[in-house]
């Protein structure tokens, strides 16, 4: 089943792609062509999902395949007689000399960082039987939820902000490993496996965009080796900003491909609507990203940069479908950042105040949960110990030669001004705006959840590198120092000092999250893992809602009667839960230590000591209930 929906997945995505750029000039070279499909298909799958939920169509997997499948097929058959002279005289079509070119070397190259990166990321997330951290326990309850419901929207008679990540969240992201999870037994898999996919291929993206961007495919190498090794781009940590970079690769592509036709006006505007329909906080800062990217082509090319507007003004027109319905939802009391601001919904009086007091709260130096003041040794000396869900660092050799870089750019800029050379001062400019961004705490100054912010920052640092190796090499090969010596040097030394700390925390053994009361509740949750997939297990869990799901066992957390019971489960007898249990098709019941470490409903007007005398009482009815596992993390009863 898991190779199923491996194939799938590239089915859905190349064949959106295919679809799309049916529409513009491709590029030249097959493998690029045919990889962008793949990334730009990712963008189309999104936008198409929340169409599909807008108009309260199924989100199901058959559905995408149709559509991915409907043009490609098309296109076949129309074009079947060519296709069959391709394949009776390939020998006239294709040559050796025709694969075997320097731009394919360089793809290939670029493939071996993918596959180390998925090996590194891959390795890493299965290192462990749960879900690291707090945040893919979310996830895997709301792709759970979209999976078996078949929408996005939660429940019209469920309790405000039901699930964290979908609604009023946007979606995108879980939308996507629902899709993926439809089609096997597994969505511990499908996260920690797509997750690890996702992330890796955004390398290879990464280098078609550099090389669109700069005109140069020796830069677009450097920078994509720079990103594959530097500790701050991203973790496999679990969460929708894994998909945010990959989504702004493919967005500067696209823009980038409007000077070659027009027509990627379109396609670019879908792929913007994406990113904002993945995640809140990054759309803002691909916005202010874009601004500096189009504030720089005007002034420089003197050319009012119209379509690109456009593709901007469509993605936002497009993300309508889902923001237009939420708009109470952005500054109300459902809002995951409703803490940011009074409660309340901004759309009765107030609206300005509220909108005022968000944008205020939002732009804090200290916003952001792992957010502090940096010093220079947070960049300079990568850590084999890291933040898991967004790493900090660049590393000894990394920072030097960015360093270096950004002297031999600011020497070089009125050349670039001159020769209307965009992209060194536009990469420059996302370098200082994401410094100072990273350092809002630093220099107290607004900042934008900084501490997120360093998986972007490393992608001017890895243009600008780009950039200042390419003008090194010639000067020191000027005064006698041979290119192939100093790239060594750079390649070893980035490796030694960058790439083998991003190796040891990515395939370090992580934490399974601050909401558990001890790991021996964790192995107890573990033991479910010997179990069938979808077996229904009910348990009490505390603030991470039900882990249930995220150990691939069945349990509907959402459905009324769920929360109704669980809500008086300590005022029912053994018996009165018994019969709701038994009625409802569980096998299993979990009484944990959860709940009673956070204090919370049902357990939040009792001591510790009359709860673990209630989960006592369950012992004694050896009729009903019998204990499989226990440990002092809590027990598991089989119901009999």
């Amino acid at each position: 089943m898991q190779i199923i929906t491996i194939i799938l997945f590239f089915i859905y995505t190349w064949g959106l792609g295919f679809t799309v750029s049916s529409l513009v000039k491709n590029s030249d070279n097959y493998l690029e062509r045919n990889f962008m499909r793949i990334a730009m298909g990712l963008g189309v799958f999104i936008v198409l999902g929340i169409i599909l939920n807008l108009l309260h169509l199924p989100l199901d997997w058959k559905v995408f395949l149709i559509a991915s499948l409907i043009f490609p097929i098309y296109s076949l058959v129309k074009n079947r007689e060519k296709i069959t002279e391709f394949v009776k005289e390939p020998a006239q079509k294709i040559r050796l000399n025709q694969l075997f070119t320097r731009s394919n070397l360089y793809i290939l190259i670029v493939v071996a960082l993918f596959l180390f990166s998925f090996y590194m990321y891959h390795k890493g997330a299965f290192a462990y039987p749960y879900l690291e951290d707090d945040d893919p326990w979310e996830h895997a309850r709301s792709v759970k939820y979209i999976s078996i419901e078949k929408t996005a929207y939660e429940p019209s008679t469920a309790e405000k902000d039901l699930f964290k990540y979908i609604d009023p969240y946007p979606p995108g992201y879980d939308l996507i490993m629902s899709i993926l999870y439809q089609t096997n037994n597994s969505i511990n898999w499908t996260l920690k496996f797509f997750n690890a996919l996702i992330i890796s291929l955004s390398l290879v993206f990464f280098y078609f965009f550099v090389k669109e961007f700069t005109n140069s495919k020796d830069k677009a190498l450097l920078a994509t080796f720079v990103l594959t090794v530097i500790p701050s781009y991203l973790s496999h940590f679990i969460w929708a900003h894994s998909l945010i970079p990959l989504l702004f690769f493919v967005a500067f592509y696209c823009l980038e491909r409007i000077e070659l036709d027009q027509k990627w006006t379109w396609i670019a505007g879908i792929l913007i609507a994406s990113i904002f329909l993945v995640q809140p906080t990054k759309s803002i800062k691909f916005v202010l990203l874009f601004s500096i990217y189009f504030g720089v082509k005007w002034i420089i090319l003197r050319k009012f940069p119209l379509s690109q507007a456009k593709s901007l003004l469509l993605g936002g027109l497009i993300s309508l479908c889902w923001w237009g319905t939420k708009i109470k939802g952005m500054f109300g009391e459902a809002n995951i950042y409703a803490s940011a601001i009074d409660s309340g919904s901004a759309i009765s009086t107030g609206f300005f105040d509220k909108a005022f007091s968000f944008m205020k709260n939002y732009f804090n130096p200290y916003l952001g949960s792992a957010t502090r003041p940096y010093t220079f040794n947070d960049f300079f000396v990568a850590q084999h110990n890291n933040m898991i869900n967004n790493p900090i660092g660049i590393g000894i050799v990394l920072t030097i030669t960015a360093l270096i870089s950004v002297v031999l750019v600011l020497f070089f800029f009125k050349k670039y001004v001159k020769n209307k050379k965009v992209y060194p001062i536009i990469t420059l400019g996302w370098l200082i705006l994401l410094f100072l961004m990273v350092n809002s705490a630093t220099f107290n100054i607004p900042g934008f959840f900084a501490f997120r912010v360093w998986m972007l920052l490393a992608i001017p640092v890895s243009i600008i590198i780009a950039e200042g190796v390419t003008l090194l090499l010639p000067l020191l090969k000027s005064v006698g120092i041979p290119k192939i010596l100093v790239l060594g040097l750079f390649i070893f030394g980035a490796v030694f000092t960058s790439g083998a700390q991003k190796y040891s925390v990515n395939t370090a053994m992580w934490p399974p999250g601050a909401s558990w009361s001890s790991m021996e509740e964790v192995q107890l949750y573990a033991w479910l893992n010997g179990l069938s997939k979808y077996t229904k297990v009910m348990s009490f869990s505390g603030s991470l809602e039900n882990p249930i799901i995220g150990f691939d066992m069945d349990n509907c957390d959402w459905c009324p009667e769920y929360k109704e019971f669980r809500k008086d489960f300590i005022n029912k007898s053994p018996k009165q839960a018994y019969e709701f249990l038994k009625s409802e098709g569980y096998e299993y019941f979990i009484l944990d230590s959860m709940g009673i470490k956070f204090n919370i409903e049902p357990f939040g007007n009792y001591t510790q000591e009359s709860i673990i005398a209630k989960y006592g009482e369950y012992l004694k009815e050896t009729s009903m209930f019998t204990s499989v596992f226990q440990n002092n993390g809590g027990m598991i009863l089989k119901i009999i």
